[in-house]
């Protein structure tokens, strides 16, 4: 006997058709699509914004003074009293040189001033002393004169007396009077050639005098210089700041003007080099975006201060010469300071006493609100 499967007798339905294939891209690529497309706008916007309101470069440094710290006279360091880093005051002595050179030349140009003074002392006595002979010989002088005068007249009524027809005295007195003027005219020339002598005495008294107090003067002047030298053996600090790059040591022999170290002030500022195409919008007093390398993340204030009265390449040490004919076009940079605020380094506590001159920077100018 067959049995069947009840299965088998069971009537048979149709599978279901597939469903249609939907046309056009799947849903995520439309969604990425999107995106990129809202990307692309705010971005193209973001763009287009910074380049209406906002001037920038990275070509910007911080700058600061460094004054250097030399010598004005040669000597032997034998004190040092800056240390590497080191903050000092202005005045404080930073080294001292061997005083003994300086000190040896200021005693032996007093003891010339002594001589000097000696010589002035001489000449001046001699002047006086002169000067005193000189009235005696005047005396002398007039005393001739008068002598002379009295032998002039007795000559005279001599020669009147004599030549009358009564013959009112004799030859031989005659003689006597004739004499006696001649030798009162030789006494009295003489008297006036010592006179002239007394004279020249004094004049040479009162040059010698002149020319010892000129060698005085000239040898005071000498001494300050000396006193200065010695003076100059103490090297202090010009301005406040930090001491940086020393290269000094004790027992080292300096000449003058060698660079021994440098003294960095504390102010601060940033030097940024602007294409000549960017300069059109910007202005001193315009508020400035700082972000320095070595502080990652943060944002100083500053402000525009003013701008070089010439590009950096006319301050070049050789500058281009564009009369040449081999002539290409390059855009040039000009300097530009910025002045950081007061409050933007508040914010940074101590750390802004890290900010030194030569640190990199990248500066945003808005040039428009």
């Amino acid at each position: 006997m067959n049995v069947k499967d009840p299965e088998m007798n069971a009537p048979q339905t149709p599978a279901p058709a597939p469903a249609p294939a939907k046309s056009g891209p799947p849903v995520p690529l439309l969604v990425v699509g999107a995106l990129l497309l809202t990307a692309g706008i705010v971005l193209g916007g973001r763009m287009w914004w910074r380049s209406q309101h906002l001037v920038e470069t990275d070509n910007a440094f911080v700058a600061g003074r460094l004054h250097p710290v030399a010598t004005r006279v040669a000597g032997v360091i034998t004190e040092m009293r800056m240390q590497d880093n080191a903050l000092v005051k202005a005045g404080d002595v930073l080294l001292r040189l061997d005083p003994a050179d300086a000190s040896v030349q200021v005693e032996r140009l007093k003891a010339q001033i002594a001589q000097s003074d000696a010589a002035i002392a001489t000449a001046t006595a001699q002047a006086a002393q002169a000067k005193a002979q000189v009235a005696g010989v005047q005396a002398q002088v007039s005393q001739a004169e008068s002598v002379l005068a009295r032998a002039e007249l007795d000559a005279k009524r001599s020669q009147t007396l004599f030549g009358a027809e009564l013959r009112a005295t004799s030859k031989q007195e005659l003689d006597a009077n004739l004499a006696a003027r001649d030798v009162a005219r030789a006494d009295l020339a003489a008297r006036k050639a010592s006179l002239a002598a007394a004279q020249q005495a004094v004049a040479a008294a009162d040059s010698a005098r002149q020319s010892a107090a000129a060698q005085k003067a000239a040898t005071q002047a000498q001494l300050q210089d000396a006193q200065n030298q010695l003076g100059y053996v103490e090297v202090r600090a010009a301005v406040d700041g930090r001491i940086g790059k020393r290269t000094a040591e004790v027992g080292q022999r300096v000449q003058p003007g060698q660079q021994l170290a440098a003294v960095v002030e504390p102010e601060v500022w940033v030097v940024a080099n602007f294409k000549e195409t960017q300069l059109e919008r910007m202005k001193p007093g315009q508020k400035v975006h700082v972000k320095l390398d070595a502080f990652p993340g943060q944002e100083l204030e500053a402000h525009v201060d003013s701008f070089s009265p010439a590009s950096g390449a006319s301050f070049a040490l050789l500058p281009p010469d564009n009369a040449t004919g081999n002539f290409t076009k390059i855009v040039q940079r000009v300097p530009v300071k910025l002045v950081f605020e007061a409050e933007s380094l508040k914010r940074l506590g101590e750390a802004a006493s890290r900010i030194v001159p030569g640190l990199s920077a990248v500066v945003e100018v808005v040039v428009a609100e």
